[in-house]
């Protein structure tokens, strides 16, 4: 008979889940998960088999969390369109300075593994393009609202300015990580908001 599980794998998942996030799959030892876990070799390996089974369950659940949070602020119908990305942004720079090591934004667990993985893991690949989008769907509604408001520019069309405002999330996340200040942040997110309207 199998012994029952003796600790929560959610939270067990979760603390996975800050593991690679700060050091990233192949950089995360097995030892790494031990300690963030608290669970011993065994245990990790007898309920998710493998690093790389661990990785793609954490990774569902920082993308499950991270994307429901983003796609909350943008359902928020009542807001204009504009307002709802403004708090986006505001999310976004906001997460870079809450969760930091060593004086240094974390970045975005997805952001980090499209560089590092997805290239050669068709597995991760797929996981990353569906929460891809995700995004761009809700980005996209935000957008044809506002372009019916008259408060973003239909000179592009929704999908283009989707893929913009992903890029810009992208390129601010990666330079939270190599040291902007708050300041410069918001300075990229006033810009890409004016380039919206115009």
């Amino acid at each position: 008979m199998a012994r029952p599980r003796t600790f929560d794998e959610e939270r067990a998942l979760d603390a996975a889940v800050w593991a690679f996030w700060v050091k990233g799959y192949e950089a995360t030892s097995t030892q790494d998960l031990c300690s963030a876990t608290g669970l011993g070799r065994s245990s990790i390996y007898n309920t998710f088999s493998s690093k790389h089974e661990l990785f793609t369950r954490a990774l569902a659940r920082y993308m499950d969390v991270m994307t429901a949070g983003q796609v909350a602020v943008l359902e928020q119908v009542e807001r204009p369109a504009m307002e709802r990305l403004r708090a986006l942004f505001d999310v976004v720079i906001d997460g870079e300075f809450e969760r930091r090591v060593e004086g240094r934004s974390v970045g975005c667990l997805t952001v980090n593994t499209t560089v590092e993985i997805a290239g050669r893991d068709p597995e991760i690949a797929e996981l990353l393009a569906r929460d891809l989008e995700r995004r761009l769907g809700a980005f996209r509604d935000v957008i044809e609202a506002g372009q019916r408001a008259g408060e973003i520019s239909t000179a592009r069309d929704a999908d283009s300015l989707a893929r913009f405002i992903n890029a810009v999330i992208g390129g601010m996340r990666v330079s939270a990580q190599g040291g902007a200040d708050r300041e410069v942040l918001e300075s990229v997110a006033d810009t890409a908001l004016v380039a919206l309207s115009r």
